[in-house]
């Protein structure tokens, strides 16, 4: 992680939220379990929904094509054919938000909502 330029998105610990009492009784309950094992059976119930974070699949620096999937242009075109046609209007003179543009593909943070636990096996 030193030689990358960007910060670490995984972590090495892991955060879970407690429910259900006062906050002194959850207070209470993380200083009993803390450093102890927690079985799996008890944290997550038959036919629960979950919220899953977790980071996609680095892919690196891409261009247009391979990012946003933009249309190639054709075989005869100046200077390149793996980029966007037109970036914006004369006016505004930026280029706009939702313009596809070169740039990181992969990496990112997600959340996937609403994923039901089937079954807890006595493992």
């Amino acid at each position: 992680m030193k030689l990358m330029n960007q910060r670490q998105k995984k972590a090495h610990l892991m955060e879970i939220q407690v429910n259900g009492g006062t906050i002194a009784d959850k207070v209470n309950w993380a200083k009993e379990h803390l450093e102890k094992q927690v079985p799996v059976s008890s944290v997550f119930m038959q036919d629960e929904m979950l919220d899953v974070i977790g980071v996609t699949k680095g892919k690196g620096f891409k261009g247009v094509v391979s990012r946003w999937h933009v249309k190639k242009l054709p075989r005869k075109t100046h200077k390149g054919l793996r980029k966007v046609a037109c970036i914006g209007a004369w006016h505004p003179a930026r280029v706009g938000f939702g313009v596809p543009r070169a740039g990181q593909k992969g990496y990112h943070h997600r959340t996937e909502v609403n994923k039901k636990v089937y079954r807890v096996g006595a493992g």
